[in-house]
C-alpha cells in the first residue's frame, strides 16, 4: 500500500470478506434451531371454555407469562396477598417454572393504603434476588373486587 486512502479504502472489503464465513455459520445454526411454539396451560390441565377471554398461563420458548391473578372473597389485604401469590406459584410450578425465576412482576392494588400490608406478605416469596415489580394503584379499583391482582413473567 502506497498510502492512507489505499489502506482505507481496501480495508471494509477485507472485514466483510473475513465476517462471511462466521456469518454463514450462524445462519445455519439459527435454522437448525427449533423455533419456540406459544402453549396455553390452563389450571388442573383441563380444556378452555369455548372461546376463552383470554389464556391463565402461556409459555412461549422459555419463558412463561402468568395473567393477573386476583383474590374474589371476602378478607384483607394481607389474606388475598397470601391466596394471589400461591395461585401464582401454582401456576408457575404447572407450567415448569418456580417463584425464584421470576423476571417482572406487575401488582396492582385496589388501594395504596394496602402498599405496606402488601409488602409484608411479598416480601421473601419470589426469593433472595427477585425480579422487577411495578406496582400502582387501579384507579377505578380490581374487578372483582379484589385488593390486589398480581401477573408475572419467569423463565423456565
Amino acid at each position: 500500500m502506497t498510502n492512507r486512502r489505499d489502506f482505507i479504502r481496501k480495508a471494509p472489503v477485507v472485514a466483510a470478506v473475513a465476517a462471511t464465513p462466521a456469518l454463514a455459520v450462524k445462519a445455519t445454526e439459527d435454522r437448525k434451531r427449533p423455533k419456540p411454539e406459544k402453549e396455553i396451560h390452563y389450571p388442573g390441565g383441563g380444556e378452555p371454555p369455548e372461546n376463552p377471554l383470554f389464556s391463565p398461563v402461556v409459555s412461549y420458548g422459555d419463558l412463561v407469562f402468568i395473567s393477573g391473578i386476583g383474590a374474589h372473597f371476602e378478607g384483607d389485604i394481607t389474606s388475598h396477598t397470601e391466596h394471589v401469590l400461591n395461585e401464582v406459584e401454582k401456576y408457575l410450578e404447572a407450567a415448569g417454572s418456580s417463584m425464584d425465576r421470576v423476571l417482572k412482576v406487575n401488582v396492582y392494588l385496589n388501594s395504596l393504603d394496602d402498599y405496606d400490608g402488601m409488602n409484608a406478605v411479598f416480601l421473601g416469596r419470589f426469593g433472595p434476588e427477585p425480579g422487577v415489580r411495578t406496582t400502582i394503584a387501579a384507579q377505578a379499583g380490581i374487578p372483582g373486587d379484589s385488593l390486589v391482582e398480581i401477573d408475572c413473567i419467569a423463565v423456565r
